[in-house]
């Protein structure tokens, strides 16, 4: 399979390559290690609170979502490099939020610190915020300009709908490039709330994210993938190692369902064969004692059902849910795309916007 590669895509390219080296610099390999004392150490446990918690603020100001993520890649190098207290973690958390903010958002978007300190609640003055500041970037050398996962994630969306093939319509047949985008980026964001995450490269994890997302999608994903890992100059044993990882995560995130769902059960084993997909299996109920040739009391039918049967939910309320959701991140995505354009040229916006320097 041959992908043609225009000019878009030879910019794409090499965009990807400078984020590639820019990564290599500044990333370092974050081994979680058991706090020693709950009162001196900060446990990975209170660092995805964390991180879940700037989620909240983020959505209350409703920011772009390149803001979250690079307040995120800032608190993490942050913490690799020191050793702090978790009663500081709060304000620590809130002062690498308002550094993303003031790099990331126009002058007329970024809040005032006052005002910051106030809605999200962190429980520090502003004065408190400022010299926290001054400690994060004096330790991370006024350096914040670090290639994020987003990047990553923006530059091989981008790749795929330059591919002439026939991923490409089925990408776009439900939802327009930047609601795909806004799906694949709260994807992101439950991944990069779980500590494990942190042993994965943000090019590594952004690739998965788009695989995983392009095997339930269409039939010739597995070429598409190649070509990508390639690119990136990736070997395909760790994106392997890494989707195992990033699909036992999402299994927890795809399972989080409204309490109306109603299932559906249909006795169709996969097409090939086999096992079902980790994100599948996670939402057949099991039961333990199951017998296929017991008579099934109508009351219990759904909820001892056999593990072999494939389900479905109706899609109805959980489409509604993850509308709602996903609005949350398309707002401050839609500007990538340009909508109004024929699907051909969307690649060029996303060009430029990154070459505007958000890579």
């Amino acid at each position: 399979m041959k992908f043609a590669e225009p000019l878009e895509s030879q910019k794409l390219t090499s965009l990807l390559e400078k984020a590639v080296s820019r990564e290599a610099k500044l990333w370092k390999v974050c081994v979680p290690k058991k706090p020693t004392n709950q009162d001196t150490d900060i446990s990975p446990e209170k660092r995805d609170e964390a991180v879940r918690w700037l989620r909240d603020v983020h959505s209350q100001l409703k920011l772009y979502p390149e803001t979250l993520c690079l307040a995120i890649n800032i608190l993490d190098r942050f913490l690799s490099t020191i050793k702090a207290r978790p009663k500081y973690l709060r304000c620590i958390a809130i002062s690498c939020f308002f550094l993303a903010v003031k790099t990331s958002e126009e002058d007329e978007r970024i809040p005032s610190l006052r005002e910051l300190a106030s809605s999200s609640r962190c429980g520090c003055s502003p004065s408190e915020i400022l010299r926290m500041e001054r400690i994060v970037l004096d330790k991370l050398n006024w350096d914040l300009h670090s290639t994020t996962t987003l990047d990553f994630l923006y530059i091989f969306h981008a790749m795929v709908l330059s591919c002439k093939s026939g991923c490409v319509n089925a990408v776009l047949s439900a939802l327009n490039p930047s609601q795909h985008v806004a799906l694949l980026t709260q994807q992101l964001f439950h991944c990069l709330s779980q500590t494990a995450m942190l042993q994965v490269r943000g090019s590594l994890l952004s690739l998965t994210l788009i695989t995983l997302e392009l095997e339930k999608l269409c039939t010739d994903w597995l070429a598409l993938t190649v070509d990508l890992l390639h690119k990136a100059q990736m070997d395909c044993s760790q994106l392997i190692g890494c989707r195992e990882l990033v699909a036992c995560c999402l299994s927890t995130h795809t399972a989080s369902l409204p309490p109306n769902t109603v299932y559906i059960c249909h006795s169709r084993l996969p097409r090939h064969g086999g096992a079902l997909p980790a994100w599948q299996d996670s939402l057949i109920p099991t039961a333990s004692g199951c017998d296929p040739h017991r008579p099934s009391d109508p009351n219990t039918a759904h909820t001892h059902s056999c593990p072999k049967l494939r389900l479905h939910r109706k899609s109805s309320a959980k489409r509604k849910v993850e509308e709602m959701e996903v609005d949350e991140y398309f707002d401050g995505i839609k500007r990538l795309y340009n909508e109004e354009s024929p699907q051909e040229g969307c690649p060029k916006a996303v060009v430029k916007q990154l070459e505007g320097g958000r890579v």
